[in-house]
């Protein structure tokens, strides 16, 4: 068994790419509307450095694509490896996550969870995040099929 010390978040590097892809279809975070190296591409482009990954062993055991857009920080594709989990690897990943928001003066970190994650939710309300009162709006700017 792997104990926590043996974990590294660092920032994505581009030979990450196919472990990482593996890594979120494992974890059913691929949608069909998404390409994911399509989003790997226009991630690297913008806050490079805010694109983290966990390993243990050289091994890629999770991921967290974060953002700042001035106003809020977010989060997408947090993922860690089913035989990883139970080992504080998310949360490692989330803390992570908020330095580096508060870092950049970041007043509130924002996710989204489908509401079926049931699981999820449960392990985010954990981390002291709570359900907003808004509804999430989307428009497709750009068809990734």
């Amino acid at each position: 068994m792997t104990m926590r010390g043996a974990l590294v978040v660092r920032s994505f590097d581009a030979a990450d790419t196919e472990a990482v892809i593996a890594l979120w279809r494992t974890c059913g975070l691929v949608r069909p509307w998404n390409d994911p190296h399509k989003d790997i591409a226009r991630k690297r482009g913008e806050q490079p450095e805010l694109f983290l990954v966990a390993c243990v062993d050289e091994r890629i055991v999770g991921s967290a694509m974060v953002g700042y857009d001035g106003h809020r920080g977010w989060v997408y594709y947090l993922a860690v490896a089913p035989d990883m989990r139970r080992r504080h690897f998310g949360q490692a990943l989330v803390e992570r996550a908020e330095q580096l928001l508060i870092a950049r003066g970041c007043p509130k970190f924002c996710l989204m969870v489908r509401r079926e994650n049931t699981a999820v939710l449960d392990f985010y309300r954990e981390l002291g995040f709570a359900q907003d009162d808004t509804v999430l709006l989307g428009k497709r700017l750009i068809s990734d099929l």
